[in-house]
C-alpha cells in the first residue's frame, strides 16, 4: 500500500499534555498517526510555543516547519528547525523550549 500526505497543511488532532510537563506558557499539542503496526508508528506532531519536558523514545523525526531547542539533560543543548533530522535515545530526558509552532513527520519504534 501507498500513502500520499501533504504534511504541511495535513489536519491534526488535539492531544492532551500532561500539566506537569509544563514547565512555561500554554503549548498545545495535536498529530495524525499516518500508520501503526506494532512494531512502528509514524506520523506529524505539532507544538505551539511554550516550554516542556518529556522522557524521550526510540524516534527519527524531521522538523518541516518551526524552530525549538531541546536541551538533553546532563547534556547539550540544540536548535532545530525546518530541514533539521534529528535522533533521539529512548530514556533520553529533554526539555524543548519551543520558539515558533513546531511540526514534525516522525517514525518512532515501538
Amino acid at each position: 500500500m501507498i500513502q500520499i500526505h501533504h504534511v504541511a497543511h495535513l489536519a491534526l488532532d488535539d492531544d492532551d499534555l500532561d500539566p506537569d510537563q509544563i514547565v512555561e506558557g500554554a503549548p498545545e499539542v495535536r498529530s495524525r498517526v499516518l500508520h501503526e503496526d506494532g512494531v512502528v508508528e509514524r506520523g506529524v506532531w505539532e507544538i505551539t510555543p511554550g516550554v516542556v519536558t518529556d522522557v524521550e523514545a526510540d524516534e527519527l523525526f524531521v522538523v518541516m516547519a518551526g524552530r525549538a531547542t531541546i536541551e538533553v539533560e546532563g547534556g547539550a543543548s540544540y536548535d532545530i528547525g525546518p530541514g533539521d533530522a534529528v535522533v533521539l535515545e529512548a530514556g533520553a530526558r529533554t526539555c524543548w523550549r519551543v520558539h515558533e509552532t513546531l511540526r514534525k513527520v516522525y517514525q518512532v519504534t515501538l
